[in-house]
């Protein structure tokens, strides 16, 4: 048993994993790691963490469904939702739901800490005078129905009036960078 903060890392990818709890573990934070929401929620329960870092899309899971159950397990938890597929809607539910931060990959231990120690925004950020393409403002608004749906792909489909399947291929593209 250690003394030093303790850390939920869930994430799908075994070798990200593996690197990022080493770099953590040399910042002196005891890592727990999940590959799966459900390992993921059993090692929070079992082992209340200080801090997590989790994966948006973990498979076909979603993340935010495992910062709701931290939350609820204990509201002073700190979480920096990670992410290869970040949307507008995305992250105003990853902070509505708890998470301290949200960071898109590829994000490096150094930014990871920081977000987690991260108490307020930065009015300083840059806002961009160019708007979204229209493939862009597509993925954001495919996000924002399947948030609306709770991350049911099939129901998401259902309301766009697609099929299922189109639905998945669209969302296992990475989003277009603005």
């Amino acid at each position: 048993m250690t003394n030093n903060p303790r850390l939920l890392l869930v994430d799908d990818d075994e070798t990200f994993c593996l690197v990022l709890k080493s770099a953590l573990e040399k910042r002196h934070y005891e890592v727990l790691v999940a590959h799966d929401v459900a390992t993921g929620m059993v090692l929070a329960e079992q082992n209340l963490p200080e801090y997590a870092v989790i994966d948006l899309r973990i498979g076909y899971e979603s993340g935010l469904e495992l910062v709701k159950k931290l939350i609820s397990l204990d509201a002073n938890t700190r979480i920096v939702m990670l992410t290869g597929f970040a949307s507008i809607a995305t992250a105003v539910e990853a902070i509505k739901l708890g998470a301290t931060h949200y960071l898109t990959k590829p994000a490096n231990t150094d930014e990871i800490v920081a977000a987690l120690h991260k108490n307020e925004g930065d009015s300083s950020t840059t806002i961009s005078d160019v708007p979204l393409s229209v493939k862009r403002l597509e993925w954001e608004h495919l996000q924002r129905v399947l948030m609306q749906h709770e991350g049911n792909i099939s129901a998401a489909a259902r309301a766009l009036n697609m099929h299922r399947r189109s639905l998945q291929r669209k969302l296992e593209k990475r989003p277009v960078k603005d």
